[in-house]
């Protein structure tokens, strides 16, 4: 069965570029990006292996780990790491797990026999501290993700993690005005959102990103 929004992700074990790990203990309480690629040493998965390096700052200051998965093996990814950094002038601080017999990626559901039958597809996961599936992105073997994306979306899930009253409307990006939940009333509204609240009719009110000491 695939993994749905809310459920619990599974725990395991894996060899990675960085040593075998404990995915739960590796993890710890912090927020975990794992995502999947087709194969080593192809041009899509290299950009995209690339733009999460050059991202991975973004991803820590966040509090949240990066970790990638293909079914090749451990001796590939190794030898490919340095093509990686030196065409995406980046250096890969994440892990990278071997998981040649498919036991993660059926785990996960990252196979889909109908677009590539051997291989892994494009799967984003964003994880919870409480290891909760919050987010699921999948992208067909020809068709590069946006990382920029990504990063988008996890400071949505964020932030209305902290803050269960508002949500992101379109395209917001970091900084933003939050729409506010409609069940919530005008008055507990106003007493909630001090910095003031923008409304355009009964249901889309406007305010501006709260900050976690707002609540």
């Amino acid at each position: 069965m695939p993994l749905r929004l809310g459920d619990i992700a599974p725990n395991f074990r894996a060899e990675t570029t960085k040593g075998e790990i404990d995915f739960y203990e590796w993890v710890g309480k912090q927020w975990v990006i794992l995502f999947s690629h087709p194969i080593d040493f192809t041009p899509v998965c290299t950009t995209e292996l690339g733009r999460a390096a050059a991202l991975h700052k973004e991803f820590t200051n966040r509090g949240t780990k990066l970790i990638a998965l293909s079914l090749d093996s451990l001796v590939d990814h190794k030898e490919w790491i340095p093509d990686i950094e030196e065409t995406q002038k980046v250096k890969v601080d994440f892990p990278i797990i071997a998981d040649e017999d498919r036991h993660i990626a059926e785990l996960y559901d990252m196979i889909h026999p109908n677009t590539m039958e051997n291989y892994t597809v494009r799967t984003v996961f964003i994880i919870d501290p409480r290891k909760r599936v919050r987010l699921t992105i999948t992208y067909p073997p020809a068709t590069g993700r946006n990382f920029q994306e990504i990063l988008r979306a996890l400071d949505s899930l964020q932030l209305t993690n902290y803050n269960r009253m508002v949500a992101t409307p379109v395209d917001w990006k970091a900084g933003e005005d939050v729409v506010i939940h409609p069940g919530l009333s005008i008055e507990e509204a106003n007493k909630q959102f001090p910095k003031g609240i923008t409304e355009i009719n009964s249901y889309i009110r406007y305010t501006p990103q709260p900050d976690k000491n707002d609540e």
